[in-house]
C-alpha cells in the first residue's frame, strides 16, 4: 500500500479517496480525513494524510510483534530491541538500527 497525500494505491492500483477497499486479507477505509489499512494478520495502520501515523494490533499478537512498532509486552525496559536482539539506548538508534536500503 502506497499513500501519499490523498493519493492511495495497492499494488499500483488506484484506491478511490472514500471508497472503501477489500481485497485478500487487506481493507483500507477512510474515517473522516484519515486513511487506513488493516490487514487480516490483525494489524491497522491509520495516517491523517499529513504527519500523524497510529499502529494498533490486536491482543492475540501481544509478545509476538518485532521491529519498529516493538514488542507489544507493555514492558519498557524492551521498547528499543535492534533486530541484533540487543537494547539501543536511545529512540534514533533504534529507529537507524531497523532502516533498510
Amino acid at each position: 500500500v502506497v499513500a501519499e497525500g490523498r493519493n492511495v494505491s495497492v499494488n499500483g492500483a488506484a484506491v478511490p479517496e472514500g471508497r472503501p477497499y477489500l481485497h485478500k486479507g487487506l481493507g483500507v477505509t477512510w474515517p473522516g480525513d484519515w486513511v487506513a489499512v488493516a490487514s487480516s494478520l490483525g494489524v491497522r495502520v491509520a495516517w491523517d494524510r499529513h504527519l500523524a501515523v497510529t499502529v494498533t494490533a490486536e491482543p492475540e499478537l501481544r509478545g509476538g510483534t518485532w521491529g519498529l512498532c516493538g514488542t507489544y509486552t507493555d514492558d519498557p525496559a524492551d521498547d528499543f530491541v535492534r533486530p541484533d536482539g540487543d537494547i539501543a539506548a536511545f529512540a534514533t538508534a533504534f529507529a537507524n538500527a531497523w532502516k533498510v536500503p
